[in-house]
């Protein structure tokens, strides 16, 4: 199973997303006003780097649109266009994890490993742990539901059909939201920092549901506090 183009996909959707929104915020659909986001105008802002066609970038936008929700993406729809792919995650956690080596006051014994500077064979473990966070982070609101789930699976489909990942996209989608098993995903502590950016990605930190989440993810992956601080300054920075 590979996750990585998928994760990489979506992660360059967020500058569609939000053009597409623009375009489609007069079109209203039965669909809750996520038709702009599923049909997607067919303009591609070069994001797509993956996919091939005009569209490409408007079909992982419609699958992120569905995964935050409608009412999310006009909230938190600028966090997710500062990503530029799976990459630009990494070097956002690996500034992160600089700045807090540097506030420590001691040398870091080696560079973090982030999923930008390990071997392609580790890339993977990363991209898994990353779409598991972002999987999880979707539900944090509790708007996926059944229907929801069945939307999701079908964008995801368009953009790899993949047996074995859509089967374990379903399992993800469908099993109960428990950070402790997100969690146990993370097998190195730079892996645990990109779930998490991941996870602040999604979340709406104005919502006590998703905040709760947030807070009890951070602890299940034993997250330093102040790590966890810098993690989110370097979200923040990266959309101003």
């Amino acid at each position: 199973m590979i996750t990585r183009g998928l994760l990489d996909q979506l992660l360059k959707s967020g500058q569609d997303l939000l053009q597409n929104k623009a375009g489609g915020s007069h079109n209203k659909s039965s669909s809750g006003g996520l038709g702009g986001l599923l049909g997607g105008s067919g303009k591609s802002s070069g994001l797509g780097g993956l996919l091939s066609g005009a569209g490409g970038g408007a079909l992982a936008a419609g699958a992120m649109g569905l995964l935050m929700g409608n009412k999310k993406v006009r909230k938190v729809g600028g966090k997710v266009a500062i990503y530029g792919g799976l990459a630009a995650l990494g070097v956002i956690a690996y500034k992160a994890y600089g700045n807090w080596q540097a506030q420590q006051g001691t040398a870091p014994k080696q560079e973090p490993q982030t999923v930008d500077r390990v071997p392609p064979a580790q890339v993977e473990e990363h991209s898994q742990a990353i779409l598991k966070a972002l999987v999880a982070a979707a539900k944090a609101d509790g708007h996926v539901d059944e229907r929801e789930r069945e939307l999701i699976e079908g964008e995801f489909i368009k953009l790899d059909n993949d047996q074995e990942l859509q089967h374990w996209l379903h399992a993800e989608l469908n099993k109960p939201l428990d950070p402790a098993d997100v969690a146990r995903a993370a097998s190195t502590p730079e892996m645990a920092a990109e779930m998490y950016i991941a996870s602040v990605m999604l979340v709406d930190e104005e919502s006590y549901m998703e905040k709760s989440y947030l807070e009890e993810l951070a602890r299940q992956l034993k997250l330093e506090p102040g790590l966890k601080l810098e993690l989110e300054k370097q979200v923040r920075q990266a959309v101003v």
